[in-house]
């Protein structure tokens, strides 16, 4: 608080920070639980020979938002992987990321920093069929590279350290920054995996499409199960509700001790021009009974005993209220007992 009673700048920055930060948090929980939900509320349909059926019943044989598992199978040709033998999938990607060490001039460590210096995704068609091989019935997924969990498996890693002689290690630690290599990641899906897709079911010319879901609905492909899915996308709603409320409590504690701080100083102030009013009555009651030639001197008595004469002005206020012994006795820290103002030099007074 300033002396003026007000919040200082400080107090109004961290409570604009707090309030903002559960602000954002509050927005991202809303936006994982409504996900969560409309996940919860998909439909589940099994991949069988009544599917078409199902579909051809459905308001303009589509279902909005549906949950199906079934295992990937190519429609013409397939992806071989560029390093394991008879690897065969239906998207491929290769990533090559560099790792290197960064010098931080504030912390003065060095850290692990990496970046992705070059990545490619192959995909070809394909469908999702049942896993009894006596069903003949096949979904074709549309656009798997809009899913938001797409179920890749790694199957390649290999990390290639840097060759660096002694020049190149003196510069690298003049210019802060250190190579340790390239790692060389290829993911795929494999045929035959299972897979779950979450998304817009469609019958169109008598061939069932799966498509990302229209109105914000998210899309998934994911190599877990629904019941897993859902779980931990209700374990993240439940992580960013309890983020949300801690800061959001904080903001409230904040703001509470602004308040309350706020309303002390003010009763501090109330009390202090209730004394201020009561000695000027004391006062003026002391010299209205005085004598007249002791009102002179009773003008310049010590505002605190009454009984030594003033001898003391106060800096920065310039109040001349109180006696030496008085302002010694003053508790630290030391104010002006006239306008409450924190006392920072002093400056004897002499009577002639």
């Amino acid at each position: 608080m300033e002396s003026g009673g007000r919040p200082s700048l400080g107090q109004f920055i961290l409570l604009g920070a707090s309030s903002v930060v559960t602000a954002v948090l509050y927005s991202v929980y809303r936006q994982k639980a409504q996900v969560a939900q409309e996940l919860k509320g998909a439909k589940r349909i099994h991949l069988g020979e009544d599917l078409k059926s199902i579909l051809s019943e459905a308001p303009g044989k589509c279902v909005p938002y549906a949950v199906i598992e079934g295992a990937v199978r190519s429609v013409k040709e397939t992806l071989n992987s560029q390093f394991v033998e008879n690897c065969k999938g239906v998207i491929q990607r290769l990533t090559l990321q560099e790792h290197k060490m960064v010098w931080n001039r504030t912390t003065h460590l060095w850290n692990d920093c990496s970046k992705i210096i070059h990545q490619r995704t192959n995909t070809v068609p394909f469908d999702l069929v049942p896993h009894e091989d006596s069903v003949d019935m096949a979904v074709r997924v549309l656009k798997p590279l809009d899913s938001q969990d797409l179920g890749l498996e790694t199957v390649y890693e290999k990390f290639h350290p840097s060759i660096q002689s002694f020049t190149d290690v003196i510069g690298h630690y003049i210019s802060g920054e250190r190579p340790k290599g390239i790692q060389e990641t290829e993911e795929m899906l494999k045929v035959g995996a299972t897979l779950t897709g979450v998304g817009e079911l469609v019958l169109d010319n008598n061939s069932v499409r799966l498509q990302p879901p229209k109105q914000g609905m998210q899309y998934y492909l994911s190599s877990q199960d629904f019941d897993s899915l859902l779980q931990r996308q209700e374990s993240s709603v439940r992580l960013w509700k309890v983020l949300t409320l801690v800061f959001g409590f904080a903001t409230c504690a904040a703001l509470f001790f602004v308040l309350r701080k706020h309303y002390l100083q003010r009763q501090e102030r109330l009390r202090l021009r209730q004394m201020e009013k009561e000695f000027q009555e004391h006062e003026a009651q002391l010299l209205s009974r005085a004598k007249p030639e002791d009102r002179e001197s009773l003008k310049s008595a010590c505002v605190v005993c009454l009984s030594n004469f003033k001898s003391c002005v106060f800096l920065e206020c310039g109040h001349v209220c109180s006696c030496a012994e008085c302002y010694r006795a003053l508790p630290e820290p030391k104010k002006c007992p006239i306008c409450r103002q924190e006392i920072t030099r002093v400056i004897p007074l002499f009577n002639s």
